[in-house]
């Protein structure tokens, strides 16, 4: 019987979670989704000197905010608790000592300057990447050169002393990465990693290994990064007697920056002007403050969409995918091998197309939140009104406000260049008739009207619409563009519209040509 899907996202509390952190959260949940198995949130937390406060929540909040929720270990919610790999120290220290056992792993007492020693040794002969490994490990301090008893001595004696694993020589560690194909490492190649630290917790290597195992994860879904490293996770399943029920690999492509090159970082988000975090963050030791994809105006939607085609492809030309179209749609045989270009325009794209699938009533409530805020009364059904027409004109939300707001004040100026330009007697003399038009009763007056009762004043006066046109809108609405101008006239009102024509020609008198 084939195993139910456990895929997990885990990260470490080191800072504000990363975008691309983000995408393989995302990756990981839509697996899971897809296949109906669970997705499982693991705080990696083992390196408490890179510890920063506020930052697992910060990552909670991040992967709450894209609503990619996951089934276990959130606030420790799961059967297998903690999730937290700080609280699992006695669990690593049972594995490690079982590698002990077996001669697979040893005790290393190498001060820092041993070891710097070493690497100078090994450089002076030619080596350019110096290693702790089964060429090196002869010449060092550890329980495979010094006998047992030493060994017991120097750790009743309190010497500090490192878990190292036993990478054998000689043999060539085979996998295949789901994403990447089959894969062949010479271990000689692979140094003797730390499995358990000097201060007792354990290092990443041994930790997520055990976890994976205890947790029942059945695919590692990471990024390129950790490639490098899958071999020596292999090599601890098998020592770990785990080998039949280890994972399968996929290792993502990394997110580049927007020139294609390297990987994406703040430094680049920083240069170019635009996110590189989730949510806003703040780093509680500078006091440096990050401004979030969130807090940029970025809808959770458009943002989900933009990271999954970022190293992802559904083989079609569709781009607007929903949660459960990607949830359907998606699979790791269609992940890209290379790098995916961080392309910002293309963030702002997806989040104009979101904006206009919003339900005109969550466009109309968040336009009348902000008027409110503003102290500016407004009827809820005239604000959706202005929202809605405003739908295909914004890329954020809080552009709104902005390019509305003559719709809720009149204006106190209007655009210089015009009113020097076509402020003249001729276009005074329509705009005086037009606003007297506009006072009439009418038994229905829309923009199509609005257009109708221009045209004979325009006859009369022997002049066209395109002369009036610009003149007519900056003196409704102080500024030179907008929307369909008779769409404005019908929104305002034809009393308010009258009334701003009087107003501007009082205020412009002084213009007159």
């Amino acid at each position: 019987m084939k195993k139910a899907v456990r895929v997990r996202f885990a990260p470490s509390p080191t800072g504000p979670l990363h975008i691309g952190g983000v995408r393989t959260a995302l990756y990981n949940y839509l697996f899971a989704r897809h296949l109906d198995g669970n997705f499982i949130l693991r705080i990696e937390d083992t390196d408490q000197s890179r510890y920063v406060s506020g930052a697992e929540d910060y990552i909670k909040e991040s992967l709450s905010w894209l609503n990619i929720l996951p089934d276990e270990g959130l606030d420790d919610n799961g059967p297998h608790k903690p999730y937290r790999q700080s609280e699992r120290k006695e669990i690593y220290q049972r594995y490690a000592e079982l590698l002990l056992d077996n001669k697979l792993a040893y005790y290393a007492f190498d001060t820092p300057e041993e070891l710097e020693n070493m690497r100078n040794r090994l450089k002076s002969q030619g080596i350019s990447m110096p290693q702790y490994n089964c060429h090196s490990r002869s010449s060092m301090v550890n329980s495979l050169t010094i006998s047992s008893d030493e060994v017991e001595n120097k750790i009743e004696a309190g010497e500090k002393y490192v878990i190292r694993l036993k990478v054998p020589a000689n043999e060539a560690i085979e996998f295949t990465d789901l994403i990447r194909g089959e894969i062949s490492v010479a271990s000689d190649t692979i140094d003797d990693k730390i499995l358990i630290k000097s201060d007792g917790l354990p290092t990443y290597h041994l930790a997520n290994v055990v976890d994976d195992h205890l947790m029942g994860i059945t695919h590692v879904i990471r990024g390129e990064e950790w490639l490098p490293s899958a071999p020596l996770h292999i090599l601890l399943y098998q020592f770990l007697g785990w080998k039949e029920s280890m994972p399968e690999f996929a290792h993502l492509p990394l997110i580049l920056k927007p020139e294609g090159t390297g990987k994406l970082s703040k430094r680049d988000g920083d240069k170019h002007g635009f996110p590189v975090f989730p949510i806003n963050w703040t780093d509680p030791a500078s006091g440096d403050k990050s401004i979030g994809f969130r807090e940029n105006g970025y809808l959770p939607s458009a943002m989900v969409n933009f990271l999954a085609f970022l190293g992802w492809n559904p083989g079609t030309e569709q781009e607007l995918f929903s949660i459960e179209d990607l949830v359907r749609e998606f699979s790791i045989e269609r992940v890209n091998k290379g790098g995916a270009k961080f392309d910002i325009e293309k963030a702002k794209w997806y989040n104009q197309q979101y904006i206009k699938l919003l339900p005109d009533a969550d466009m109309g409530a968040y336009l009348f939140e902000e008027l409110n805020q503003k102290g500016i009364k407004a009827d809820p059904e005239y604000v959706t009104r202005v929202a809605i027409a405003f739908k295909e004109r914004i890329t954020f939300l809080h552009e709104l406000y902005g390019i509305s707001s003559y719709f809720f004040i009149r204006p106190e100026s209007y655009d210089e260049k015009v009113i020097r330009k076509k402020w003249t007697s001729i276009n005074i003399e329509f705009l005086n008739n037009y606003a007297a038009e506009l006072n009439k009763d009418y038994e229905k007056f829309d923009g199509d009207l609005a257009k109708r009762i221009m045209q004979p004043i325009l006859d009369k006066m022997d002049i066209g619409m395109g002369s009036v046109m610009q003149v007519l809108r900056v003196t409704i609405t102080g500024v030179t563009s907008g929307i369909d101008l008779m769409n404005t006239i019908e929104l305002l009102g034809q009393r308010e519209v009258s009334k701003r024509i009087e107003i501007a020609i009082e205020r412009l008198a002084d213009f007159v040509k």
